[in-house]
Parts: structure tokens; C-alpha cells; sequence
């Protein structure tokens, strides 16, 4: 990979995180992570499924602000992502995929209320409210199905995410 195609995957990475792209990534584009998914599905903050949703965005913000918020601002900019976040996501994307895990266990219970996984029109609808263009969010939900039984399990959902968090330094 040569670096213009690494710069690419990290910017891609960082406004996947800058929900509402200013520019850094904080405890609110987390927050705001968990609204929208919430809203999508009409589940209710209140309830058992919204509040497990907000703690586990809270606990996704505090595993990237614990590698990556070099200043302790409580602000991960672009600069601390490529050189902290980066860093970790290439050298152990399985360990950060376990920092999302709350957050992703508790979107799937929320996508897949009657348990046994979410379909993939589910987690389309998961990836569009979270900034994913839509044909592409079609794309990627057909794929995280890779057993091909018709719904997306937890642990797909963390082999992909740690798949697509795993960037690849360019050659030296």
C-alpha cells in the first residue's frame, strides 16, 4: 500500500469516528452515534436497550480516548488518531475491536430484537444512520453475513470491524 492509499483508510477511519465532522473526534460523536441508532430502530434512551446502547458508546469513547487522547483534552484530533488509534488498529485491530464490543453488542441487540443476529437489512440501516452511503452500507451488511445463513452475528460483526480497522502502514 503506498501512502496516498494509507492517508485514504485513515481518513476514511477518522470520519467514521467525527460524527459530526468538526474536525475531532469526542465523547459526543459517540453519544451521537447512539441517538441515531436508536431513532432508527425507535427504541427509547429510557429503556433497557437505549441505556445499554449509551454505555457502551460511552465505553467505546473512553478505550479510543485511552489510546489515542495523547493532550487529555477529551478530544481525539487527526493528528492523535493516525499517530495513537492508528497505531493500535494496525498493530492489534482484534484488541480495539474489543473496546467496541459493548457498543456493538448492544446495536445488535437493538438491529435484532428477537435475537439470532440482525439481517442484513438491519445492519444496513445501522451503517446509514451512522454515515455510511447508502449503496455501499447494502454492500458491506450483504457481506458481514460471511456464513451466509441470513443474519449477522456478534462475532462477524467484531471480525469485520476489526478487519476494517486494521490499516496497513505503507511500504517503507
Amino acid at each position: 500500500m503506498d501512502s496516498a492509499e494509507y492517508e485514504r483508510k485513515i481518513a476514511a477511519r477518522f470520519a467514521t469516528f467525527d460524527q459530526d465532522g468538526n474536525g475531532y473526534i469526542d465523547r459526543e460523536d459517540f453519544s451521537t452515534a447512539a441517538k441515531a441508532v436508536l431513532a432508527e430502530f425507535g427504541t427509547t434512551a429510557r429503556s433497557e436497550q437505549g441505556q445499554a446502547v449509551f454505555a457502551g458508546a460511552e465505553a467505546f469513547w473512553q478505550g479510543m480516548a485511552g489510546i489515542a487522547d495523547v493532550d487529555g483534552d477529551q478530544r481525539v484530533t487527526r493528528e492523535e488518531f493516525v499517530t495513537g488509534a492508528a497505531k493500535r488498529l494496525r498493530d492489534s485491530p482484534d484488541r480495539f475491536a474489543e473496546i467496541a464490543r459493548p457498543f456493538l453488542h448492544a446495536v445488535l441487540v437493538v438491529a435484532a430484537p428477537e435475537g439470532g443476529g440482525a439481517s442484513p437489512e438491519a445492519a444496513a440501516r445501522v451503517l446509514r444512520v451512522l454515515g455510511t452511503d447508502p449503496e455501499l452500507a447494502e454492500q458491506v451488511a450483504a457481506a458481514l453475513d460471511s456464513d451466509g445463513d441470513g443474519r449477522i452475528s456478534e462475532a462477524e460483526i467484531l471480525t469485520a470491524f476489526a478487519g476494517y480497522c486494521g490499516v496497513e502502514l505503507p511500504d517503507a
